[in-house]
């Protein structure tokens, strides 16, 4: 489906010249295995040749270019001595050195006597003027070949700047001219060049300033794969908008009766959140929102409320949450309140086997089951709802666009979905990854909350912190201690978890719990168990509890190793405490010396509580992908958007997209054809394909 013009570009690395298999590895490795994949590799420095004093006048640590005559050779006499070549000019003299240097190369290269242009990096060592290997030698009659600005770009163990160099050269011979996407008005106003000018200008650039994120190429390709992202995700949203949906219409009684029974009012953010959810279930399109809360803003409620509307029309409700312990916890606190109004709720998991799943599948087929909580285990084909028509995801930054259109193929006609995260994602961001969503945002904190006092120490102040939780478990008070982020991986994660626990076991015995993600569900329900009602009170954990784990009685939190871990996670972990009336704090213990970013984040994370504010810091100090951890986001890499710099970028490509496709909806227009090719272009395929089956 791809038109023939971007074949080139699709090709692999290896069709240019100088790649082979060996390079074609290496090359995929740095850049990517196709064409256009090394052509958004883009540079992130320049050598700069164009000084060009005299030997005396050089300055150690530069690159130069100078005109010399070559004298005499001295090949190395043994191995792993370098060879050399005396050079000089009339102020002075110089040294090339050579390490591996083969003599009948050097002999041809630099022959004695003859007038030679080198350029490289000169250096003094022990007083003598030398350059080691340099980047060019020309005779003076070639000195137009020698490039006087030169790229630089990111290479991998084995892979030379000239091998990038030359295939870079090679694929922007392979452009070709596309017609232009972007609209003529706006592309004037910004002095952009057109796409295949842009490339060729950001792959030779002729100064610092072109190098910068809003320089006119970069700015330009950084907007088309904006404008590709964006018109991918309306494209979807429209589709979504076209297929049937449902009016999901109830009494409110169930709700006015949940609501009565609750310890506290509703906030005004929840009410304004349940407003707009209920207006998007009573109308017959499909509900596709995004319920943005901070730590602690009651998102659970309110999604609880939106299901019992559900329940109310005559319907069934499911609520999907990453994990078997946060499955059970959402049971555990939502299973009161439902039993008190007569509706009942259960939970399923993978770990539910035998006849306990047999009934509950029999039972939700039916439709006496009306709301169901549970992991990934609700969508296999076998668990079958009567009237599902309503499914609230939570912690949806680990679900993509496509995970959401499959969510709801399975209620069938017209399923409404919300979506929560506990993850406050700034504008840009929720344009990026949820562009195709209304969204709807929980920023107050229910009534009676207490700020968590947060405190930063040394990591060795560890016995002192000791003995403070020491006093605080005498106290009565039960402790959270976060082990520290090795790498993404449960295993080393865990084995930093289990040491710490051993060592705290040692001093507080059969009081300190263990938590981790290489542990079997049970083993972890257990611990869990055991925290909540105070059997143990020390749980050592990773971030298998950084969201949505609920322990009012525990008011501390130890986070080793803070410096490790993003500003969102920080400030998730300490969410876990400060859920009951009692004071509370978060000890953040990091070892020295702090490089700046990790400075900056732990004073925001002291500064403030407030969520959005952390999320748009984490941003800024961060970068989109690791923010939301882009293996787990959904979230589309980008290759020229820098979504820091280019947020005003995201915001008119957002705009765009949407007036596009208002006014040419089938994009039929000759900018709508333009803009298909944009989408293949960017690798969008999917929204074609959805867009092309209605």
């Amino acid at each position: 489906m791809r038109p023939e013009i971007l074949y080139p570009l699709f090709a692999s690395v290896s069709t240019l010249p100088g790649i082979g298999p060996r390079l074609e590895k290496l090359v995929s490795r740095a850049a990517g295995p196709k064409i256009i994949d090394l052509l958004a590799h883009l540079p992130v420095g320049l050598v700069d040749r164009r000084r060009r004093p005299t030997i005396a006048a050089a300055v150690a640590g530069e690159t130069v270019t100078i005109e010399v005559m070559v004298g005499t050779h001295i090949p190395s006499k043994r191995r792993g001595l370098p060879y050399r070549v005396h050079v000089r000019d009339a102020t002075g003299e110089m040294q090339l050195i050579f390490f591996n240097g083969r003599e009948d190369y050097l002999n041809k290269t630099l022959p004695e006597g003859s007038i030679r242009v080198i350029s490289g990096r000169f250096e003094l060592y022990q007083g003598q003027a030398q350059m080691t290997h340099p980047d060019h030698i020309v005779a003076p009659e070639e000195l137009a070949s020698l490039p006087l600005i030169e790229p630089v770009y990111g290479l991998t163990a084995g892979l030379t700047l000239k091998v990038v160099q030359k295939g870079i050269k090679a694929a922007l011979k392979k452009l070709p001219e596309l017609p232009e996407w972007q609209d003529p008005a706006w592309r004037r106003k910004q002095v952009w060049p057109d796409w295949h000018d842009a490339l060729i200008a950001v792959h030779n650039p002729q100064g610092e300033d072109d190098l910068a994120p809003m320089a006119p190429g970069r700015a330009r390709l950084a907007f088309d794969e904006l404008l590709a992202n964006q018109l991918a995700l309306s494209i979807v949203r429209a589709r979504m908008r076209r297929l049937p949906g449902r009016a999901v219409k109830g009494d409110g009684q169930l709700r006015a009766q949940a609501i009565a029974g609750l310890p506290y009012t509703l906030t005004g953010a929840q009410r304004m959140a349940l407003g707009e959810i209920e207006a998007d279930m009573n109308s017959d399109r499909r509900m596709l929102r995004l319920l943005q809360g901070d730590v602690g803003s009651g998102k659970t409620i309110v999604a609880l409320l939106a299901m019992l509307n559900a329940v109310e029309a005559d319907a069934q409700a499911a609520l999907m949450v990453p994990t078997e312990i946060l499955a059970r916890q959402h049971y555990a606190s939502l299973k009161p309140l439902c039993d008190a109004i007569g509706v009942r709720v259960e939970v399923l998991t993978g770990r539910d086997k035998g006849k306990r799943r047999t009934e509950l599948l029999a039972a939700l087929a039916a439709g006496e089951i009306h709301i169901l909580i549970g992991t990934h285990a609700l969508f296999q084909d076998e668990v079958v709802f009567r009237a599902l028509a309503l499914v609230v995801v939570d912690e949806q930054h680990r679900f993509g666009v496509h995970q959401r259109l499959q969510l709801q193929a399975k209620g069938g006609v017209g399923t409404d979905i919300l979506v929560m995260t506990a993850t406050p994602i700034p504008r840009t961001l929720t344009l990026t990854a949820y562009g195709d969503m209304d969204v709807s945002k929980l920023n107050e904190k229910p009534a009676g909350r207490k700020p968590v006092e947060t405190r930063a120490l040394p990591i060795e102040r560890l016995e002192d912190v000791v003995a403070a939780i020491d006093r605080a478990v005498q106290a009565g008070a039960q402790v959270y201690w976060v082990c520290p982020l090795v790498e993404e991986s449960d295993e080393v994660d865990a084995a930093a978890a289990e040491d710490r626990y051993k060592h705290l076991s040692g001093l507080f015995g059969a009081k300190v719990g263990l938590v981790h993600g290489r542990m079997k569900e049970a083993a972890k329900d257990a611990a869990m168990a055991d925290f909540e009602q105070g059997a143990t009170r020390i749980l050592v954990a990773t971030t298998v509890i950084e969201v949505g784990v609920n322990v009012p009685a525990a008011t501390v939190m130890v986070i080793e190793h803070a410096e490790r871990f993003g500003l969102a996670q920080l400030h998730q972990l300490r969410g876990r405490v400060g859920r009951g009336g009692d004071k509370s704090s978060c000890l953040l213990l990091y070892q020295s010396p702090l490089s700046e970013t990790a400075t900056r984040r732990i004073r925001i994370l002291r500064e403030t509580e407030d969520g959005f504010r952390i999320a748009e810091e984490d941003l800024r100090l961060r970068g989109a992908g690791e923010l939301l951890g882009t293996r787990q986001s959904g979230l589309p890499a980008f290759r020229y958007a820098d979504l820091n710099v280019h947020a005003d970028l995201m915001q008119a490509a957002y705009d765009d997209a949407r007036l596009v496709l208002g006014r040419d909806p089938e994009l039929k227009s000759a900018r709508g054809e333009a803009l298909r090719t944009l989408l293949y272009l960017f690798e969008r395929d999917d929204a074609i394909r959805y867009w092309r089956s209605g």
